[in-house]
């Protein structure tokens, strides 16, 4: 019996939220240039939906969408070394995470790997637990003053995942820095991260126009925070006390082959792609996860009745809830495109590949693909519940796969977990907005505007 079904809850035909309309096939290589400089999700046709593969041209190169699991592990997994981040991508996330581990490659990516690793074990997460509960509990209590006016909950959200991040990160909470924080979050996306015509034609040792401006925003960044880690060294730890956040674990990290520590700057650009991924991400998904129970309230009060039957929230007891936010994640990946250019020639599924041919993994198109999912652009958590068969590993990349898969993917389940049975456990939400809300790919896959919500006590 689901739990619909013992709290007699109406089942209602699954929701299908908006979605921004899929390009003409026939469109120009300029046409999808401009719609990619927009949002690379506008850029795609109804073949990239449908085909195994789709292969096109990019500035004499070869290009190919890989939408089958077999050709997606070939690529991510059995010869991944052989497949770089394309010279555009490196542009639009170097700026802000440096040469941390999201984006360094060979040996240093290796060193940062296994250095970290320890930080994001389980047992290392479930001991910051406390810090994402404090913030999720001071964030309802917030809400409760709002009384009945309208509220943007994307921002709340972030506000609410940048404090999560701070105290996790420093065990101090970002009262002060975050407004600095969120005003170099909104300006890079909004000014720097779309990249430009030549942002893909140029190879990497030239800089493009824009580079000038992100080495400008870099310089700014990186002062920003050292500042916060000098604030944080100040404070001091305790001898002999275990660590009590990220930072402690991060700096006591050594590499388990040779022993080596980061390095001030290597730390620097950990932190901030902690800092980063940490908030934002989990910040946009729990907002899209409001967005879609807002749309279809009889999964909302399935919600609330899991929350309400499991008496103290704890992760086990959160299945339903885990489930939406899979399915919240499958409709909205965070990272919606995985791009990389081949080193060396290959074959992929039998279409040879040469140097430097872009491979284009998209998790938005793989995740709405019809061949690989039962109404795919509807909104069924069920999908990820018993007796449901769990999706193909390579046909569901909402953290990415293999070697590089994102390390923080347990921190950002538990969190968005907890944090969305905490906050539909103590309101009823409502989306007053009724313009459709459309998705747009600016790094992570984001809204197109903020829309109101009214959330009122249960």
């Amino acid at each position: 019996m689901s739990i619909a079904e013992a709290y007699d809850i109406p089942v209602t035909r699954p929701l299908v939220p908006p979605s921004p309309p899929r390009a003409p096939d026939n469109m120009t290589a300029f046409g999808r240039l401009r719609a990619m400089r927009t949002s690379p999700i506008s850029s795609w046709g109804q073949r990239a939906y449908e085909d195994d593969i789709v292969r096109g041209r990019f500035f004499r190169r070869s290009s190919f969408i890989l939408n089958t699991p077999d050709a997606i592990r070939h690529v991510l997994v059995d010869n991944y070394e052989n497949y770089t981040r394309t010279p555009a991508g490196i542009r639009v996330l170097r700026p802000m995470l440096g040469q941390g581990v999201l984006i360094a490659e060979g040996r240093a990516w290796k060193h940062q790997r296994r250095t970290l690793a320890p930080a994001f074990t389980p047992r290392a997460v479930t001991s910051l637990v406390p810090h994402m509960v404090a913030v999720t509990d001071e964030t309802i209590a917030k809400l409760r003053t709002v009384g009945g006016e309208p509220i943007d909950l994307r921002e709340a959200m972030q506000r609410m995942t940048l404090e999560i991040a701070g105290r996790t990160m420093f065990s101090f909470g970002m009262d002060r820095h975050g407004p600095v924080l969120r005003g170099f979050v909104m300006e890079y996306g909004e000014r720097l991260a779309h990249p430009h015509f030549l942002d893909m034609l140029l190879p990497l040792g030239w800089p493009s126009p824009q580079d000038f401006s992100r080495a400008r925003f870099r310089k700014r960044w990186t002062a920003f925070v050292g500042m916060l880690m000098a604030e944080r060294r100040a404070a001091g730890k305790n001898e002999g006390a275990p660590p009590r956040d990220l930072f402690d674990l991060m700096g006591a990290a050594r590499d388990p082959e040779t022993g080596e520590a980061f390095s001030d700057e290597q730390l620097g650009d950990e932190v901030a792609t902690m800092i980063l991924a940490g908030h934002e991400t989990t910040g946009t998904a729990l907002f899209w996860a409001l967005y879609l129970l807002a749309l279809d309230p009889a999964t909302q009060d399935e919600v609330a009745a899991e929350v309400a039957n499991a008496g103290e929230i704890e992760i086990d007891r959160l299945k339903f809830t885990r489930a939406v936010i899979d399915e919240t994640m499958r409709l909205y990946p965070p990272a919606f495109l995985i791009a990389r250019a081949a080193m060396a020639a290959d074959t992929i599924a039998g279409m040879p590949v040469r140097k430097d041919d872009v491979i284009l993994i998209a998790p938005w198109l793989l995740h709405r693909h019809e061949k690989l999912w039962r109404d795919p652009s509807a909104f069924v958590p069920a999908r990820f519940m018993p007796p449901a068969p769990p999706p193909d590993r390579f046909a569901y990349l909402p953290f990415g796969v293999g070697a590089r898969v994102c390390m923080g993917a347990h921190f950002a389940l538990v969190e968005a977990t907890l944090a969305l049975a905490k906050l539909i456990g103590a309101f009823r939400v409502e989306l007053i907005d009724k313009a459709p809300i459309m998705p747009i790919g600016i790094v992570t896959t984001q809204p197109d505007r903020s829309p109101m919500f009214r959330i009122s006590p249960r």
